[in-house]
């Protein structure tokens, strides 16, 4: 056997068997798989708004305006980046872009902030209906001086009151009770509007319904249309009773027509206004003119709770001089009692004694019955709050708090002016304006009402509540502050006193000469553009009791009243009451030298800017004029 055989042989004999050797095989390459298409988002969701510009709907749906321009071509509208489409036009495009466009969403209602409560919603809140009973109608009488206001609530009452009041003309508030058909109707009988308004301003509300006197000889008459507006601004039913019927001279159709001229249209021309003719003196309508007034209180609905502490208001009080303090208060919820404990504003008494309208004496006074009380530490306003207490230590504790409120720091008074009117109408504070109108003469009103009215706006009414002529008064001030309104004054000017009421309450009396700048400075008003406002001062009043001749006119001797008399200052002349001339101060003298000022008591020389017509006994009033800030 060869030897390369046999060598094979025994290697294979020792040589060890593996495992199997794999062959190498290239992997197949992998084919990608073919992926999806990415789905589409949803589209989009937008709100378009009523009218938008290109640029804004572009901006909505976060796209190029190009392509917004370049869809409105296709829909064959030519428009450029700012020009605005309709909201149909531009819900198309955004659909045809592939948007979803969703209505947008109602706009809240707005509410209108609760308005504040009055008197008399505070009075009866929180009353059970079914604790409620009908009460008498508690009655104001109004209108011109000496058209019979008394002689009619005496004739009401059977007795004579008159008769013992200085002049016919009521000197003080009292207040009456009488029945008819066994129903009580309860009269309160003012000294003029004046002292209605007065109460009004203070807070009081007492009054259910108005009853206006006018005498058929006279009709109506300044003091009538004041009245009426008053009444109008209590917002108080008005029944006219036209008195003295039986005079010769009385026409009672033109007394009508003069009432259907100021919005007091009589119920047999169509209108609302019940008017009853009467005779106050003769007792002719009287019980028609009661029954008028049940049938309107019942139309009313009036109600109170007679089983629960008293609180009503103060009608009167004065010192007496055997009895001290006493008051005459209406009660216009629940039932006063003898003896027990009442508050009014920062006093407070037990009630001793209590008195009926006849002088009786009471042990109690249900709703809308008035009384005279005994019993008080110190006289009352009338117009103010009282109410029954449980015992004395919470009546002292209601005191001491209200005497720190008066002590405290008191915030301005809630009055309007111009300057602010715009803020609080955009703050959705003010929804009227209350405007008491002063003008020289009636032809000069109409045109103004006429434009103020016209100024009125969805957002803010301007509402004349009074308007007449001659200067403002302290009556106009009352009338504006109860309504929280102003004073606009056309060629007047303002009586001292009401100027001094008005800066005590905070009421602003505006005063123009020229009906343009009136117009202009309300509508500025009504666009928040008013520049502020320049108040008056007034420095002071000197009497021309000497007239000198000079070169260039003349010069007023004077002596000076009161403040003080300065160079370059305002100066206005009254003459028997009216104005004539309203200027500058040009030269002061005393004795023979320039003075800046002169002082009260002293006398000087004053001539005035373009003005040489003066007159022994004119009184120059001098002021100056300073924006408030």
């Amino acid at each position: 056997m060869p030897v390369d055989e046999k060598i094979r042989k025994g290697r294979k004999k020792f040589v060890k068997k593996g495992p199997p050797v794999k062959k190498f095989r290239p992997r197949p390459k992998a084919v990608p798989k073919e992926e999806a298409p990415p789905e589409p988002p949803p589209p989009k969701k937008i709100v378009i708004p009523e009218n938008v510009t290109v640029r804004e709907l572009a901006q909505i749906m976060d796209i190029s305006p190009i392509d917004v321009i370049k869809e409105l071509m296709k829909n064959g509208i030519m428009a450029n980046i700012n020009q605005r489409l309709d909201r149909d036009t531009a819900v198309i495009i955004a659909e045809e872009l592939g948007f979803i466009v969703e209505e947008p969403a109602p706009a809240p209602e707005e509410v209108a902030p609760p308005a504040p409560k009055t008197i008399r919603q505070l009075i009866y809140e929180g009353e059970s209906p079914e604790k409620m009973v009908p009460r008498p109608p508690v009655v104001t009488v109004l209108g011109h001086v000496d058209h019979g206001k008394t002689t009619l609530l005496d004739a009401i009452r059977h007795t004579n009151v008159a008769a013992g009041e200085v002049g016919g003309i009521t000197q003080r508030i009292g207040a009456y009770q009488v029945e008819v058909d066994g129903k009580k109707i309860t009269f309160i009988d003012t000294p003029g509007h004046e002292a209605f308004t007065a109460m009004r301003a203070r807070g009081a509300q007492v009054t259910d319904i108005a009853v206006l006197v006018v005498a058929a000889d006279d009709g109506v008459m300044p003091q009538t249309l004041e009245a009426i507006d008053h009444a109008r601004a209590a917002q108080v039913p008005i029944i006219v009773a036209i008195n003295k019927i039986d005079k010769p001279e009385a026409n009672v159709e033109r007394v009508k027509r003069q009432l259907a001229e100021v919005g007091l249209v009589p119920e047999e021309w169509g209108g609302n206004t019940i008017c009853v003719p009467i005779s106050a003196k003769k007792g002719i309508g009287i019980e028609d003119l009661l029954e008028n007034i049940l049938l309107v209180a019942e139309l009313e609905g009036l109600k109170a709770n007679p089983n629960r502490p008293a609180v009503g208001t103060v009608i009167e009080g004065k010192m007496d001089e055997k009895r001290g303090p006493v008051a005459t208060v209406l009660v216009q919820n629940g039932t006063l009692r003898r003896g027990e404990i009442i508050v009014i504003d920062d006093i407070y008494g037990r009630v001793r004694a209590m008195f009926n309208d006849r002088g009786e004496p009471i042990d109690e006074a249900p709703p809308s019955t008035p009384a005279l009380i005994l019993g008080l530490p110190e006289v009352p306003t009338p117009g103010l709050l009282f109410e029954v207490v449980r015992n004395e230590k919470e009546a002292k504790a209601i005191v001491e708090k209200r005497r720190a409120e008066k002590a405290a720091p008191k915030p301005a008074p809630q009055t309007i002016t111009l300057e602010d009117l715009h803020r609080r109408m955009e703050a959705g504070e003010v929804k009227e304006l209350n405007v008491i109108l002063k003008a020289d003469a009636l032809g000069s009103l109409e045109p103004i009402v006429t434009s103020l009215e016209k100024m009125s706006t969805e957002d803010l009414r301007i509402k004349i509540i009074h308007k007449g002529t001659g200067n403002v008064s302290e009556s106009d001030v009352m009338l504006a502050v109860a309504s929280k309104g102003l004073i606009i004054g056309f060629n007047v000017d303002v009586d001292p006193a009401a100027r001094a009421l008005a800066e005590n309450e905070g009421v602003e009396i505006r005063l123009y000469q020229v009906i343009y700048h009136l117009l202009e400075d309300m509508e500025k008003a009504l666009k928040g553009l008013l520049e502020p406002e320049v108040k008056e001062n007034i420095l002071g009043h000197a009497q021309v009791r000497a007239i000198f001749k000079v070169a260039k006119g003349q010069v007023a001797g004077v002596y000076v009243l009161d403040g003080v008399v300065v160079r370059g200052a305002r100066a206005r002349i009254f003459r028997n009451g009216e104005l004539v001339y309203d200027g500058k101060v040009a030269s002061l003298r005393r004795f023979t030298e320039d003075v800046k000022e002169v002082r009260q008591g002293f006398e000087c020389g004053i001539g005035l800017e373009n003005f040489g017509d003066f007159v022994i006994g004119d009184i120059i009033e001098i002021y100056e004029k300073v924006k408030v800030t």
